[in-house]
This record gives structure tokens, C-alpha cells and sequence, in this order.
């Protein structure tokens, strides 16, 4: 019998977990998901003296430092040019907790301490803290104009996940090769700072989902992900290009906004793995 073509199953590429919020994460097989988002994801934050977050965005040179999650909880960070430093979870009633501001949002955290904002000082070359999320479930609501009663977020940008698709970026890698700053790619995925990458789909057929479910665990697909200048640095070295956003600006807007994956809410618990499938549940079609 001759071989028949087999159509490819979406199922779940790479995790990605940020432990500090900015810094590199690590690619674990599997993580647990929380209502907030996976276990351990950007718990922790960097603040500047007025108390407003610091990212890439204000300092590129956080691309290459990178934070690993420690059994406590706690994180060890490193960085070019400095030594590792572990950091243990503050505890919240002796240090109390301050106010910070990520994107508008007030939120409480309890101060990592002095040698963790020196640490972090003296490598971005300005006045710094770190600071730690203690109860997500209370902390920080998601963005009212998309969430349900009670949905709360760790320090992420906005939602409690991000995915994206390997057909998405090949079809825009594509689009970069075509343009005029084609040697800035092929960019990896990296740029784009990922919780959960899907392989098996066509490209940009996240556009279009409403519901997902990955392995055992149900999301809500929420809204496009906005892009901004961090998915222009190269997370290895912290030099800016002009890609994706040129390539993005002319070819995926959603109103004044540039768009890359899809942002996540869940709407169940659970652990995900490496290879579990993904299914569509409800699409945007579906009225």
C-alpha cells in the first residue's frame, strides 16, 4: 500500500520558566500550572527607587543575566561579569512589603533584601531592588477589560501564560528573509519569551483559538500578545536589531498594537508535559 500522508497533531513543544521577571529562565519538561500561571514564574521582580519595574525594555543588559529556581523557592541569579548570587525568599513579617508599580498596576512585595539589590545595582549601574511576589493569589488581578472574577497574575507582563507556535515564527522568519534587514534572521524563539510553544499547527492558527486545552489543563485564550522592543534584543547579548518589530509592523497589527502568540488564562490546574497534545476547544469562529 502506498504511504499516506500523515497530518501533524499539535502538541506541546518547550516550557519556559522566568523566574525573575526580565532575566533568562530555564526549558524544564514539565511544569505545573497555576491559576496565576506555571509554578515559580516570575515570583520575582526587579524595581527601580521610585518602585516602578524595571525590564528589558530600560535595560537591555538583563537579556544575558538569568535567574534558576532554587528548592526553597528562592533563586540564583548570575549575570556577565559577576559572581552567582543565591537568594532566599524574604520572609513577609519582619520586612514587610512595599509598593511597586508594574505598568500601572499597584501591587505589594516583599524586599529580597540588600545584598540581592546590590547585586543587581552594581551590574545594571543604577540604583535597584529586587523584590518577591509572596501570594499570587491576592497580589496583582489580571487586566479587568479580560478577566474573570477573581483571576489574579504573577509579575508577567500582563497574563498569567504566553503561547506561541513554531509555524508562526518559521512564517515569519519567512517574512523577515523577504524584507530589508534579512540578515538579522532567522530569530529564534527566545525574542519572544514564551510559556508554552506549540509545534503542529498551521501558521497563525492561534489567531483563531478561544479555548485550548494542553494535556490536562484548559486555558482561555485571552487576547493577541502586544509586542514592544524586547523581542528586538538578542537575548544571549542584549544588542538591538530592528527585527521583528519592523517586520511585524507591516504585516501582523491588531489596531495600534503589533502582535506575536497569543496570551493564556487558565481555567483549570494541572501538569503540563512535553509532548502532551493540544487540542482546540472553542475557536473565535464559533460566535
Amino acid at each position: 500500500m502506498p504511504n499516506e500522508e500523515v497530518t501533524p497533531r499539535p502538541a506541546l513543544r518547550s516550557l519556559h520558566v522566568y523566574p525573575v521577571k526580565a532575566l533568562g529562565g530555564s526549558a524544564p519538561a514539565q511544569a505545573a500550572v497555576e491559576p496565576w500561571g506555571l509554578a515559580g514564574d516570575r515570583r520575582w521582580m526587579v524595581a527601580d527607587r521610585d518602585g516602578k519595574a524595571v525590564t528589558q525594555r530600560q535595560h537591555a543588559a538583563l537579556a544575558p543575566a538569568s535567574a534558576a529556581p532554587l528548592p526553597d523557592g528562592g533563586v540564583r541569579v548570575s549575570a556577565p561579569g559577576r559572581a552567582p548570587l543565591a537568594v532566599a525568599v524574604p520572609d513577609p513579617a519582619p520586612c514587610g512589603t512595599v509598593s511597586v508599580d508594574v505598568f500601572g498596576t499597584k501591587v505589594e512585595a516583599v524586599p529580597a533584601g540588600a545584598e540581592a539589590d546590590a547585586w543587581f545595582s552594581a551590574y545594571l549601574g543604577a540604583g535597584v531592588r529586587l523584590v518577591h511576589m509572596d501570594d499570587p493569589a491576592r497580589r496583582r488581578p489580571v487586566d479587568p477589560a479580560y478577566a474573570r472574577g477573581g483571576e489574579t497574575v504573577s509579575f508577567a507582563d500582563g497574563f498569567p501564560l504566553l503561547v506561541t507556535t513554531t509555524a508562526s515564527l518559521d512564517a515569519l522568519n519567512a517574512l523577515i528573509a523577504a524584507g530589508d534587514h534579512a540578515d538579522e534572521g532567522p530569530l529564534p524563539m527566545e525574542r519572544f519569551r514564551p510559556s508554552v510553544v506549540v509545534d503542529g499547527t498551521a501558521a497563525w492558527e492561534e489567531d483563531r483559538w478561544a479555548r485550548i486545552a494542553v494535556g490536562e489543563v484548559v486555558f482561555r485564550v485571552a487576547k493577541p500578545c502586544g509586542r514592544c522592543v524586547v523581542t528586538t534584543t538578542d537575548q544571549r547579548t542584549g544588542v538591538r536589531g530592528k527585527e521583528p518589530l519592523r517586520t511585524l509592523s507591516r504585516h501582523r497589527r491588531s489596531g495600534s498594537k503589533v502582535i506575536f502568540g497569543q496570551n493564556l488564562v487558565p481555567e483549570s490546574t494541572g501538569t503540563l508535559r512535553v509532548g502532551d497534545p493540544v487540542r482546540v476547544l472553542a475557536t473565535r469562529d464559533d460566535g
